[in-house]
């Protein structure tokens, strides 16, 4: 099976290495030039500089793959292929999209008869080495079909993906997926920073995580992730207490509004996040440490150091 990855960045490139290695054949683009070149001298990959190119070298049907930003950067490549595929072909969204914005785009490919799968794509910096856990929204036949993909992009076989639902609800699941992340980081975040509040017992943080990685209930790969971050720097002297917030988690809190679902510790911890860029904290420094280890998202360093 032959597919076109379209966007190369943290996660695509990643994706893509994965994708070579487990023998699918790929189709690489990226708007600059430069990445789509190195990664070809990296790993096995046919390179792409338009997306006119991509296309030719494509059996039917063709697949698109696109891993670009949400919001108005999909949109603009969606519209893109749109033009240049035809009936039965596939165009996937593998970012972090609204679901409201994918289930518009399926209605948008529909009227060409070209298939849409909106994927929920979770795993971070590690997917390359973990595997990805994958949320597939759309058509259940073409999911099945493209099982080969998700096979070799998951932690296993038949582990770490499935099918969900139909347009719209991949996105929907990674987007709950995520405000429950917030709540457990937040969690975690607030009891280290009771941990270090108690001066008078001077704990080894970095000692204290180690311990409850193995037998703990609340034992996790974030907390794993924060071991590895206060093994670097027990008090996270470098790190700015601001976190940043992707968007699902202010678009789970107003799903939940709508839905009247009461979501205290999600939309709390979303408010965390706000909080974050006005004080400073050790429970944010946590926070901005865990998202930096699992997703490789900047964190700000404290001036002069």
């Amino acid at each position: 099976m032959r597919i076109a990855l379209i966007g190369l960045g943290k996660m695509g490139a990643n994706m893509a290495r994965r994708l070579s290695a487990g023998n699918i054949e790929l189709v690489a683009y990226n708007r600059s030039p430069e990445k789509t070149q190195e990664l070809s001298e990296e790993i096995s990959l046919q390179p792409a500089y338009s997306y006119e190119e991509v296309v030719t070298y494509l059996d039917k049907p063709h697949i698109i793959w696109s891993m670009v930003p949400a919001g108005k950067t999909t949109k603009e490549v969606a519209k893109a292929f749109y033009d240049l595929l035809g009936e039965d072909d596939i165009f996937i969204d593998g970012g972090n999209s609204f679901y409201r914005d994918s289930m518009q785009l399926a209605e948008m490919f529909s009227a060409k008869k070209i298939h849409f799968l909106d994927v929920g794509v979770s795993g971070g910096i590690w997917g390359l080495e973990e595997g990805y856990s994958l949320m597939i929204g759309g058509e259940r036949k073409v999911a099945d079909y493209l099982s080969p993909v998700f096979e070799v992009l998951a932690p296993g076989k038949d582990k770490g993906w499935g099918y969900v639902g139909p347009h719209g609800a991949g996105h929907f699941v990674k987007m709950v997926h995520n405000g429950i992340e917030y709540g457990m980081m937040e969690a975690m975040a607030e009891g280290f920073e009771i941990l270090h509040a108690k001066q008078e017992f001077d704990l080894n943080l970095e000692e204290v995580s180690r311990i409850w990685q193995d037998g703990s209930v609340v034992r996790s790969w974030l907390l794993d992730l924060t071991h590895d971050a206060l093994e670097e720097d027990r008090e996270l002297s470098t790190i700015e207490s601001w976190v940043d917030d992707s968007g699902e988690g202010r678009w789970t809190a107003h799903e939940a509004i709508e839905l009247g679902v009461p979501t205290p510790v999600i939309t709390n911890a979303l408010f965390r996040r706000f909080d974050s860029r006005q004080k400073d904290s050790f429970a944010m420094k946590i926070l901005a440490a865990m998202r930096n280890k699992f997703g490789g998202h900047a964190i700000k360093e404290k001036k002069g150091k």
